[in-house]
């Protein structure tokens, strides 16, 4: 009979990750409530226009303030990571 092992608790986190253009590796950020600010800055980039709108967020994780334009981002996406 197989050996169960013991349940762990794992405590996760979500991240934004922001793909910009030009880019390889996409910028992670860490908010209070990053779902938030997936919903708000997904439809500024849906709608490409060449002038874009100013993105400016206070963060809380190794980035504390960033500020994008919004016709710079090429995707986002929200990602759960354990924390230790």
């Amino acid at each position: 009979m197989a050996q169960q092992f013991p349940q762990q608790q794992y405590k996760t986190r979500l991240a934004l990750l922001v793909f910009l253009k030009g880019t390889s590796a996409p910028m992670v950020l860490y908010f209070e409530d990053p779902k938030a600010v997936y919903e708000e800055i997904l439809p500024l980039i849906r709608t490409q226009t060449t002038i874009g709108k100013l993105i400016e967020k206070d963060a809380t994780g190794p980035i504390k303030k960033v500020a994008i334009m919004s016709n710079q981002i090429a995707s986002i996406a929200l990602q759960e990571e354990v924390c230790q």
